[in-house]
Order: C-alpha cells, then structure tokens, then sequence
C-alpha cells in the first residue's frame, strides 16, 4: 500500500533523514520507534507533505510520488485517502466535538452537511464520545480530545492514518482511553503507521516495527521477533534502557 524510497530531509546544516526506506502493507499496525531527535517526526509529516521533503520517492495505493516536488492537486488528492492524528489533538478551539469532525467533509470534500454530521455522530459514538458531541475543546479532557481528532480521522474513511506520538500529552489512565481505540481500529484491518514511545501498543498491537536513529532506519521487523530477539546491538541498547525506565516506575 505504502512504500517510500530514499528519503532526506535537512533543517539548514542538520540532516534530519539521511535516505529512509520503508515499506506498510494493507492492513499493517506499523509502530516507528527511536530516541527524541531521530527523524521519527519529520518523516511522518514528509510522508504526508506536511513538511517538504529534500528528496526520496513514495508509491502510495498505486500511484508515485516525488517527495521534495508534487504538485499541490496531487498532494490534496492524496490527503482525501489518509488521516493525521497529531499529538496536540489540532482541534478547532470555537467548533463543538461534532463540528470538528465534519469540518473537513464539508469544507475539503465537498459532502452535503446532514450527511457529514451523521458520519461524525457515528464516528464519534465508534470512538466512545456519544453524548460529548455538543462539548467544546475546553470542556473535553485530553483524552476525550484525542478520541475526537481519531474520530475526525476515522469519519474520513481513509485507507491508512498516520498518528504521531498520539498519547505524549496524556497521563496514564487518559493514554490507556487513547490506545483502546487505537487497538479497536487495529483489530478492524485499519491501516496504520504509528509514530509512539508506547512499548506496550508497538509489543500486543502492533505487528510492525521499525526503529529509527540518528536520521536513518536500525532496524525493522515483526513486532515479536524485535523485541524478543533484535538483530542490531543499537536496538538491543535501546530497549534494556526502556526495560529499565520500566522496572524503575
């Protein structure tokens, strides 16, 4: 469904992506792990134009793309076929639960609005929010906004989402609300590439994953086989000292 060659990206004289190869299939969980400043970010939201990549190439649901210089038709035809659920929720802060999912039915897809408030009724009832569809941002905890913004995400039926550290603003128990969604929708064949420091999300639901360093890929496997017997001896480091931050709680 998704493969990207070769990516590069560069903040002035920082090489942030140092030519990132990547390949998810239909139906794939993909969880990319790695320490704060390897590339995990920008690569995501060069995946999604977002950022403008220095150079690579994607083939996405078929088609090819040049990462660093796609026309914006082609980037807005891409975008109607995925979903980004970013880390601080993004919502519109004077639109209701329900307005902000079916915002981008109406405005970026052209959908009668009856119709968009419907399909956002029912993703935010999927999502666990029934009842909170008249609540603002500010009367939602960071949780609930989070599930609203995947709702958002789910409304527009996308082939695959790409979610970007999507519980590092939450305490624990609003984290676990968050991941129970995120594992619904896996157990549902949904698509995703899942940018998280979430150890226990990347082990159980994930069945992907690939560890990022420095700019580059270390190492990628099936979730069992990378934590259970990493190749590389830079993952192995990693995951003793997330073993140990764990023992340590």
């Amino acid at each position: 469904m998704l493969e990207i060659r070769n990516v590069r990206k560069a903040f002035g004289s920082l090489e942030v992506l140092k030519g990132v190869d990547l390949r998810v299939e239909q139906g794939d969980v993909a969880a990319i792990l790695g320490p704060s400043g390897s590339g995990k970010t920008t690569l995501l939201r060069c995946i999604n134009f977002l950022e403008t990549a220095g150079g690579g190439t994607m083939t996405f649901d078929g088609e090819d793309f040049r990462l660093d210089r796609t026309p914006k038709k082609d980037i807005a035809r891409l975008r109607k076929k995925t979903a980004f659920v970013f880390q601080d929720y993004n919502l519109f802060r004077n639109k209701t639960a329900l307005q902000n999912v079916a915002e981008g039915l109406i405005t970026a897809r052209g959908m009668p609005k009856d119709q968009a408030l419907e399909i956002s009724r029912r993703a935010l009832e999927k999502v666990g929010m029934a009842g909170r569809e008249d609540h603002y941002p500010h009367q939602l905890s960071g949780g609930q906004q989070q599930r609203a913004a995947i709702a958002r995400a789910i409304a527009a039926n996308p082939k695959i989402i790409f979610f970007d550290e999507p519980t590092s603003a939450l305490d624990p128990e609003l984290t676990g609300e968050v991941l129970s969604v995120m594992r619904q929708l896996a157990e549902e064949g949904m698509t995703m590439l899942v940018v998280t420091h979430e150890m226990g999300f990347a082990r159980t639901v994930s069945n992907k994953v690939i560890f990022m360093e420095d700019g580059a890929v270390v190492e990628e496997a099936p979730s069992g086989e990378f934590f259970r017997n990493p190749r590389e001896e830079r993952t192995r480091a990693f995951l003793r000292t997330i073993r140990a931050a764990e023992l340590a709680e």
